[in-house]
């Protein structure tokens, strides 16, 4: 499983694996429970390499904010997305010192969170780019 078959769907909770391609969208398998649906056609249906997050400089991939949560916490679960906005900004700022206070919220960051450790529970321990696996 790579990450650019990780899916975000907007009005869904949790992350889906893309399975296949149906006549009325895309099946999807959550990494949750493992459940099968439909994500229909006009869904907002986004793959995890194509999200990034702001910074004061240019925007950083949602995979290398994965990567370095990954090497911070020790390959280990990151905080809590129900922990305290402060306690979460807090963490976030260690890992991102230069994220874009005016434009990344606490829920971007609870979403950050709460994907990573959903992912790291699913078995991922590598956060890569296609672009970035190609090269290797």
């Amino acid at each position: 499983m790579e990450l650019k078959e990780i899916l975000a769907i907007s009005g869904q909770p949790g992350l889906y694996k893309y399975v296949a391609q149906s006549k009325t969208g895309v099946i999807v398998e959550s990494l949750l429970d493992g459940r099968r649906m439909n994500a229909a056609a006009n869904a907002k249906v986004s793959a995890l390499t194509e999200i990034s997050m702001f910074t004061e400089g240019d925007d950083i991939a949602l995979a290398d904010v994965f990567t370095r949560i990954y090497a911070h916490t020790g390959g280990k679960e990151a905080i809590s997305p129900k922990e305290a906005p402060e306690k979460l900004k807090a963490a976030f700022a260690e890992v991102l010192p230069e994220y874009d206070r005016d434009r990344v919220h606490v829920s971007d960051m609870k979403k950050c969170f709460a994907w990573y450790n959903t992912l790291l529970q699913a078995g991922f321990t590598e956060f890569k780019l296609p672009a970035e696996e190609e090269e290797k």
